[in-house]
């Protein structure tokens, strides 16, 4: 007598599903972008107006040169500001900017984008191809995935 599988009926991964869970599906392509001549208190008033907390740094060819964050500019103004000296018309978002940055690719799965997140505690994710930037995913991108793919494939 053969043995009795009482798993029920296995079901095959549906490529599409699988497709579907990919930071390129769910990051953001219109982003707002920073030039590094750009001086630092139009960056400022970019964060505000627009109520990001940071962006990428592109350079004419549109490569990831840095990224540009509210505390990069905190420290700026607190600078200025414990000397009680206006903010330095030369501050540039260049001269503020972390150069260092780190990227995800976009076919990563978005599970896997969701521990890169808390493994680093950034915000946000630039996502280059071919020396290009083709968009961003933010920690607010993965939470949107994980309730979408929730109502599609989870029970």
């Amino acid at each position: 007598m053969g043995i009795k599988s009482f798993q029920g009926k296995r079901t095959t991964t549906n490529k599409n599903e699988e497709a579907s869970i990919l930071v390129s599906n769910y990051m953001t392509k219109k982003l707002i972008t920073f030039k590094e001549n750009q001086p630092i208190e139009e960056a400022i008033e970019t964060l505000i107006n627009n109520k990001i907390s940071g962006g990428p740094v592109v350079n004419e060819k549109n490569e990831l040169i840095g990224i540009i964050s509210e505390g990069d500019c905190m420290k700026q103004i607190s600078e200025s500001r414990y000397y009680n000296l206006p903010i330095d018309s030369n501050n540039t978002v260049g001269k503020a900017m972390v150069r260092q940055v780190e990227t995800i690719d976009g076919n990563m799965n978005i599970f896997d984008a969701a521990n890169k997140f808390l493994e680093s505690k950034r915000r946000r994710f630039p996502i280059v191809q071919n020396g290009k930037l083709i968009g961003q995913i933010s920690q607010k991108d993965v939470l949107k995935a994980a309730m979408e793919l929730k109502g599609n494939t989870w029970k």
